[in-house]
């Protein structure tokens, strides 16, 4: 422990000292300041010549202020010839914008990797990323961790009657339905171009997705079930 070191920017440092409690290690020593005319400035407090450097910083709001201390703060460690640092970034901010939908758009999510490796990361750390393919985005390693098993245990004790996962849009769908797995729950997933009313039905079929609206029923649901009058429908059951 003696080699690692964690530090925080002001994105979360509640969390940073959560961490560092449980490490049983002391936070490191750090000055993250913005001046007046909101230039941000950064001072490493402490000897940290060949250490094992994690910096935590989640890119909440505000996401740019965040963004650009969380680039400082690496290029602060570069500089003062850190032995690796680790990006630890819980939320990674502008993940939705991961490709290029329409025309004349950037693909954020990858202008944020090129950031962060040039500044001086040698190593990612997230939870959950919105798409599995951010990760090539980069050309350093990255650890993409999940909350899906925390989640789940922590609604399984709850014991909620008739629950149902949603997935807010087709990107997520796949996390959802290990989410309606977990829990043997039936999984519907909501469309942006219809309201937002859901009419559930349960089959007696095993698994499956079907988009259903008032003019015609998916081929894929069973043959028994009425339509719904507006939504998406997608179903879990064993």
């Amino acid at each position: 422990m003696d080699e690692l070191k964690v530090f925080t920017g002001n994105s979360h440092p509640s969390l940073a000292q959560a961490i560092c409690e449980y490490l049983g290690i002391p936070i490191g020593k750090s000055e993250v300041f913005e001046f007046s005319n909101e230039n941000i400035f950064v001072r490493i407090l402490e000897n940290v010549r060949e250490r094992d450097i994690f910096v935590i910083q989640p890119l909440s709001t505000p996401v740019n202020k965040n963004l650009v201390e969380l680039l400082i703060m690496i290029d602060a460690f570069k500089r003062a010839s850190a032995g690796r640092i680790t990006a630890v970034i819980p939320y990674y901010g502008y993940s939705r914008t991961d490709k290029k939908d329409q025309p004349r758009v950037p693909i954020t999510a990858r202008l944020i990797a090129d950031l962060l490796t040039t500044a001086g990361a040698n190593r990612l750390l997230t939870v959950d990323l919105h798409a599995a393919q951010i990760q090539g985005f980069f050309n350093i390693p990255v650890d993409e961790l999940t909350a899906l098993f925390i989640l789940t245990d922590y609604w399984k004790k709850k014991k909620i009657k008739d629950l149902v996962v949603v997935a807010t849009d087709i990107g997520i769908t796949k996390r959802a339905r290990d989410v309606a797995e977990r829990l043997i729950a039936p999984l519907a997933f909501a469309s942006v171009s219809v309201a937002p009313k859901v009419k559930l039905v349960k089959p007696a079929a095993p698994t499956k997705i079907a988009q259903l609206d008032s003019s015609a029923r998916a081929r894929s649901a069973p043959k028994n079930l009425p339509t719904p009058s507006i939504l998406t429908e997608s179903i879990l059951a064993k």
